[in-house]
């Protein structure tokens, strides 16, 4: 797939990640669609190791998606534990 392929898998992803996990987050459209390229590659990775099969097929594979939305939802979490605190603190 083509990088502008990964942007848009990236995008929706994300977005997709964000609406199973409701709450507030910290970032916008741009780390929204960070999170999704690289949750992407994140869930072909853990798709291959775990369970040996090529998860990253095409744009219009369920595969791709599914491993695309899952590393989307593992790197969102992640991201909350980690900016989470650093948001939570305001100083008057």
């Amino acid at each position: 797939m083509g990088i502008i392929a990964w942007i848009i898998i990236g995008l929706l992803a994300g977005a997709i990640a964000k609406a199973l996990m409701p709450g507030k987050d910290p970032g916008g459209i741009i780390i929204t669609m960070l999170i999704g390229v690289a949750g992407g590659l994140l869930g072909g990775w853990l798709g291959k190791v775990i369970f040996g099969v090529d998860s990253i097929d095409g744009f219009f594979e369920i595969s791709t998606w599914i491993a695309a939305i899952v590393g989307s939802l593992i790197l969102l979490a992640l991201y909350r534990v980690v900016t989470g605190n650093r948001h939570s603190h305001r100083h008057a």
